[in-house]
């Protein structure tokens, strides 16, 4: 399910801002990018998230930036040094003095002093903590909305679909006359070929014929899977993977269906549920 959120605050002395995008997947990813100094977290991080969500492609990112200016500090025993060195090559080549700008430019003479104690890292590290988990408050909140208009959209496919099986059901009760009239037919088409077939075996082909396309027990199962995922719509949990189960077990009752079927009618009705299913399975992968 798709979602976009942003926390931000300060604290012991830094600035920090999260971001979070979410897009479909079938199990749950996160790519997290941390500056260095917090890698130390990572897992706690990834806990928290597990503990929210279940699925989802997501991508988080931290960024870090100091609200105090750092400590600068002279490496004055390096100075000298250069100082020296520069005073040896000055008394073999005849050269300007050095200015102070191009001594303090040389590597290493200016230091950046990090003072920060572990008890300032331990206290940047929970405020960031907390920002993760105000983050992730909004970022299921932002998933929250899309998924009410999701609900809507899976409710009428349902409804969709339970229409299909019922014009299914209606169609069934004309698939004996349809058998008979066709087994009718091969029987005249071949009167000239051979003898004619008895009545009471004309009676038993027809039964064996009616009863391979009988499919009552698929369209029980339909509307039964039908009704069982309008129950997980209806629970507001996380039910994706089981929506996923159920549309294949939808599919394979439908393929059943289209397979037993003996009428143009509903042969017609079971492929536009097998459409229907599909894009309901389509959907479901944007379900938590």
């Amino acid at each position: 399910m798709t979602g976009f959120a942003r926390a931000e605050g300060e604290a012991a002395g830094i600035a920090w801002v999260w971001e979070i995008k979410s897009v479909n997947g079938r199990s749950l990813d996160l790519r997290l990018r941390l500056p260095p100094g917090f890698e130390a977290i990572e897992l706690q991080l990834r806990a928290a998230l597990g503990s929210r969500f279940r699925r989802g492609n997501l991508s988080a990112t931290l960024s870090v930036d100091r609200t105090e200016p750092p400590t600068i500090r002279i490496n004055r025993e390096l100075l000298a040094r250069y100082v020296a060195v520069l005073g040896e090559l000055g008394a073999m080549v005849e050269a300007a003095a050095p200015r102070l700008d191009g001594l303090l430019g040389l590597r290493g003479v200016i230091e950046v002093a990090d003072n920060d104690d572990e008890a300032v890292f331990a206290a940047r590290r929970a405020a960031i903590s907390a920002g993760w988990s105000a983050l992730l408050d909004r970022l299921a909140a932002s998933r929250a909305i899309e998924g009410a208009k999701l609900d809507a959209v899976l409710a009428a496919q349902l409804g969709e679909m339970g229409a299909l099986v019922a014009a299914a059901a209606d169609a069934a009760a004309t698939q004996p006359a349809a058998i008979r009239a066709r087994l009718e037919q091969m029987l005249a088409e071949l009167a000239g070929l051979a003898t004619a077939m008895p009545q009471e075996r004309v009676a038993q082909e027809l039964a064996l014929l009616v009863a391979r396309a009988d499919i009552r027990e698929e369209i029980e199962r339909l509307r039964a899977h039908l009704a069982q995922a309008g129950e997980l719509l209806r629970q507001g949990e996380a039910v994706g993977r089981q929506l996923d189960f159920l549309c294949q077990e939808l599919n394979r009752e439908a393929n059943t269906l289209c397979s037993k079927s003996a009428d143009i009618e509903l042969t017609r009705i079971g492929l536009a549920l097998k459409a229907g299913i599909e894009q309901f399975r389509e959907q479901v992968q944007n379900v938590e």
